[in-house]
């Protein structure tokens, strides 16, 4: 595991969070501390082992949304990966599309083995963000609904580094365009209160300098799997497949798409969700991922729309 810093002022902290007074609370909200927000590995499809999880209580602040450099001086803690406008944040306010919501944590710099990269992921920030570390730039992002990763292993700095993240949030303000789905400024009836900044997991990983940036894997019931890998560079892979931790199959060859046979195939189905565990090796880079054994496919019947359909069985 990377390390992260942690500091008796933290702690102090953390052991004072709460959730904001006056709100609803379920029995698992009401048991929830900093240090066990969102702990599970966000990305279960395509896992490394080497990971650090990011959420936690960071410091923030909200500012004109003009503002270019981050505050003098911060409001208090908020409990990330919680948006702003929740109870669990801590905070509970309102952000207006006229605002800036600022975000800033430290960490440590990550212990490197040879060539690696350090890459900074979320896996969701609504809706403009803009992220630095030790006030150097690494990369920008506009979209509320998907995860996005920077590499900045240029940026990093022996010891104690700076996370800053700032957001703006138009929503369905006149004059702007974005999508926004049923959150709306003015909510009521159907249309639900604003999700401000970062909502879902922070996370930093550690990848050699040639690694997987994606699997897309493609199962059919007669046990052929279509696996097709990108890679930031030309490089061979391996895919091996394994049930009940006996390997069943594997495969090699160029890192781009290589189709895995799996004997005696045990098909997915609801009452058999059957789970085939895949390991892809591309050069020094190892992810872990899973694949189940069925099809799916569009069907039209006679009067009716065309449906989705789920094929369990030969």
């Amino acid at each position: 595991m990377l390390k992260l810093l942690l500091t008796a002022t933290t702690l102090a902290t953390a052991q004072a969070w709460q959730p904001a007074p006056d709100s609803m609370l379920t029995e698992w909200g009401a048991k929830l501390t900093p240090e066990s927000a969102w702990r599970e590995y966000p990305r279960p499809a395509f896992i490394r082992e080497n990971w650090t999880n990011l959420n936690g209580l960071w410091q923030y602040a909200v500012t004109p949304q003009a503002a270019d450099t981050p505050p003098a001086a911060w409001t208090g803690e908020i409990l990330v990966p919680f948006a702003i406008e929740s109870a669990l944040s801590g905070v509970k306010k309102r952000v207006t599309a006229d605002d800036a919501l600022w975000y800033r944590r430290t960490f440590e710099t990550p212990t490197a083995s040879g060539n690696q990269r350090t890459l900074l992921n979320f896996e969701a920030v609504d809706y403009q963000s803009t992220v630095w570390i030790n006030d150097t730039k690494v990369g920008s992002h506009t979209g509320g609904f998907l995860p996005f990763s920077f590499d900045i292993t240029a940026a990093l700095k022996p010891g104690v580094n700076t996370l800053t993240v700032k957001v703006t949030d138009a929503t369905n303000q006149d004059g702007t365009y974005q999508l926004h789905g049923k959150q709306v400024n003015n909510p009521g009836g159907i249309w639900y209160t604003p999700v401000t900044g970062i909502w879902q997991t922070v996370w930093l990983e550690q990848v050699p300098a040639t690694h997987l940036t994606a699997a897309k894997i493609t199962p059919s019931i007669s046990g052929q799997v279509a696996i097709e890998l990108t890679t930031t560079a030309a490089t061979e892979a391996t895919v091996v497949a394994s049930l009940a931790g006996k390997e069943v199959a594997k495969t090699s060859g160029p890192a781009k798409r290589l189709t895995l046979t799996i004997p005696a195939p045990q098909l997915w189905s609801p009452s058999s969700p059957t789970l085939y565990d895949l390991t892809i090796t591309a050069g020094k880079d190892t992810v872990k991922s899973y694949v189940g054994l069925r099809e799916t496919s569009v069907v039209k019947a006679a009067d009716n729309p065309p449906s989705p359909a789920l094929r369990t069985a030969l």
